[in-house]
């Protein structure tokens, strides 16, 4: 294999356990890829039980069923990384769900709901979970999938943006509260990435037009990919960022300036 076509690895992550939820497509299935690459061991957590399966099996590692808003089955994906390798090191909280651009007066209740439950309920009970394994371990590193539309919003995501801003103010809290236990906690904040999510922030009347003015309102001029956020996750994950804790780094093109 020639220099060119190695695989691109993050310092600091080989030999450590990781659990990635969400882990089955989009920025979670980059994450998992780099980890893997990287020398982790990895458990793909996913409420698609047969996307996480395919996904670990590419990785040669763990599938668990996870709803993150079950307490139980974030307690079950804890557990298993810690039968399958005896240890856990690293938590990326990364599922995440959004509507379709839609008016805060006329978000339906349940939607609005379920937003939070996954983007800032599913990562507490995530985060809850993994803290006494991560302490067994020796400290470890937790990071939460937060966006830059939880520091910058935009109208339309009235349930979005603030289950956002929650996520990155629930990294910066449990940093806070676990720095003692050698556990870092940050946060990513992606601006609008490549991945099957973008069709609820481009929306049904024109999405071609809707992406091009996010696209438009990013100095770097293009969306995120999975792989430049799944970059950042494993640096912050990594020893490499050992003195990095509540941190929400921007993965924006520039966007939050």
């Amino acid at each position: 294999m020639s220099a060119s076509s190695a695989p691109v690895v993050v310092p600091g992550l080989a030999g450590k356990v990781a659990l990635v939820t969400g882990g089955a497509s989009g920025i979670g299935l980059a994450t998992v890829r780099l980890l893997a690459a990287s020398g982790a061991r990895v458990v793909v957590a996913d409420l698609d039980e047969d996307a996480a399966t395919a996904a670990a099996a590419e990785v040669d590692g763990t599938a668990v069923r996870t709803d993150v808003t079950s307490a139980d089955d974030c307690a079950a994906a804890v557990a298993a990384a810690v039968d399958a390798h005896g240890r856990l090191d690293v938590v990326a909280c990364n599922a995440g769900l959004t509507t379709y651009p839609t008016p805060a007066v006329d978000i339906d209740e349940a939607d609005f709901d379920a937003t939070f439950a996954v983007n800032v309920k599913g990562a507490w009970l995530t985060a809850r979970a993994a803290i006494g394994a991560l302490k067994e371990a020796g400290g470890g590193s937790i990071v939460v999938t937060g966006s830059v539309m939880g520091e910058r919003a935009r109208p339309g995501f009235a349930a979005y943006a603030p289950s956002k801003a929650a996520a990155n103010h629930l990294a910066r809290t449990l940093a806070v509260e676990h720095a003692g236990d050698g556990i870092r906690v940050n946060a990513v904040a992606p601006v609008a990435t490549d991945t099957a999510m973008l069709e609820r922030f481009l929306g049904t009347e024109d999405p071609a037009a809707a992406r091009q003015r996010f696209e438009s309102s990013i100095p770097l001029g293009r969306l995120a990919t999975p792989e430049d956020v799944a970059s950042a996750i494993c640096f912050l994950a990594s020893d490499s960022a050992s003195f990095l804790t509540g941190v929400v780094l921007p993965v924006d093109g520039g966007r939050s300036i």
